[in-house]
């Protein structure tokens, strides 16, 4: 019989509890592989369970690639991602974070102005990582925009505007952002993120 305590304990707190146990012996590895719930405290808890195990990670160079719908789920889906292979690539606690709103905003534009929530249009995700540099690659199939005519949202006339910083937040974010028309159509944004030694 479950102790009372675990059995009204929300699930990330067990599996939170799982992870510590796991921790303690020596060459035992943990693979979180639940489903995708986003709430304020449903994925933080689990990063920072992987990142109390960073002694362990190896930098072993890992690619992921999916085509994901234009939903919001798929912002979700693909930030989980990016947030996964950045613990097992063994960045610190800001960095991951730093990654992890950075594809969101990223995949947010591309969901959102890209496709236009469109159902026949899929956003191209990938990651990847060597002992270098982690990048992060979106595409969308929209019309594309201009980078070069977005407002700065800096500026005094644009610090009320309620939107327009997404942009600004994912270059301040990473160490290097690029973006790329894509014949016939579509954007493609990619997010670098170097390793540092340790």
């Amino acid at each position: 019989m479950p102790h009372p305590r675990l059995k009204s304990a929300p699930r990330w707190r067990l599996l939170l509890r799982r992870t510590s146990e796991a921790a303690v012996r020596p060459g035992r590895f943990l693979t979180f592989a639940t489903p995708v719930i986003y709430s304020d405290d449903s994925l933080w808890p689990r990063i920072l369970a992987v990142l109390c195990m960073r002694e362990d990670a190896r930098q072993i160079p890992e690619t992921v690639e999916r085509f994901l719908d234009s939903t919001l789920g798929s912002v979700d889906s693909a930030e989980e991602l990016a947030v996964g292979a950045a613990q097992r690539a063994g960045f610190d606690e800001d960095d991951v974070m730093k990654i992890g709103m950075a594809v969101r905003e990223s995949m947010v534009n591309a969901v959102a102005h890209g496709n236009r929530y469109n159902a026949n249009k899929k956003v191209r995700f990938s990651v990847a990582n060597n002992r270098e540099r982690f990048t992060v690659r979106i595409a969308d199939e929209g019309d594309g925009f201009d980078y070069s005519c977005l407002p700065d949202p800096r500026l005094p006339e644009n610090l009320m505007c309620t939107s327009g910083r997404g942009l600004f937040l994912v270059r301040s974010f990473m160490d290097e952002f690029q973006v790329r028309r894509l014949d016939p159509a579509g954007t493609e944004v990619t997010l670098v993120k170097y390793m540092v030694s340790k």
